[in-house]
């Protein structure tokens, strides 16, 4: 199965945000590329957020680009054979914690929001991810920095994209 199909399999069974995810499908069948960097249109991308239940706390990096306080993820790339290992991936990559785990049953939240050109929108489909005990972060290049933050702390570091992100994944918990 093509990237492009576990999307779509795993939009129509993500039950919440019901016109959202209707537009993230509507983009898929107008976009055969959709899942690209290179589709200016826009593109799906997969995060995930990364946390430490046993001690009340998430990993945000501060994006190098953007300057913001953000959970891990960006572009699907072509090894990336579903949704799921995109989030995994990236998550792995940019938070250096091997031994990271799904939180089951799929998407947290789906979040479209607008980047600079020459693309337009990140359709972004994000997952939750938790941290093995004594889980110790490495910063990538892709960061400023990477720091776990109690849960509490998060609203006052970091947008309101994130924060429903974090509450929808205690929600799921």
């Amino acid at each position: 199965m093509s990237l492009y199909d576990d999307a779509v399999l795993v939009l129509k069974s993500y039950e919440d945000q019901t016109d959202l995810r209707q537009s993230y499908l509507d983009h898929l069948a107008a976009h055969p590329d959709g899942m690209w960097k290179s589709c200016h249109a826009g593109h799906v991308t997969a995060s995930a957020l990364v946390i430490d239940p046993e001690h009340g706390r998430v990993l945000l990096t501060l994006h190098k680009k953007l300057r913001m306080w953000l959970q891990m993820g960006g572009h699907c790339e072509p090894e990336d054979t579903s949704l799921e290992t995109a989030a995994l991936r990236e998550a792995t990559e940019e938070s250096g914690i091997t031994g990271l785990t799904l939180l089951p049953g799929g998407p947290v939240r789906l979040d479209r929001h607008p980047i600079p050109p020459p693309c337009h929108c990140h359709y972004d489909v994000q997952y939750a991810v938790l941290a093995p005990p004594g889980a110790v972060q490495e910063i990538s290049d892709e960061s400023l920095d990477l720091r776990w933050f109690p849960y509490d702390e998060v609203p006052s570091v970091a947008d309101d994209s994130v924060l429903r992100l974090l509450e929808a994944t205690r929600a799921r918990l």
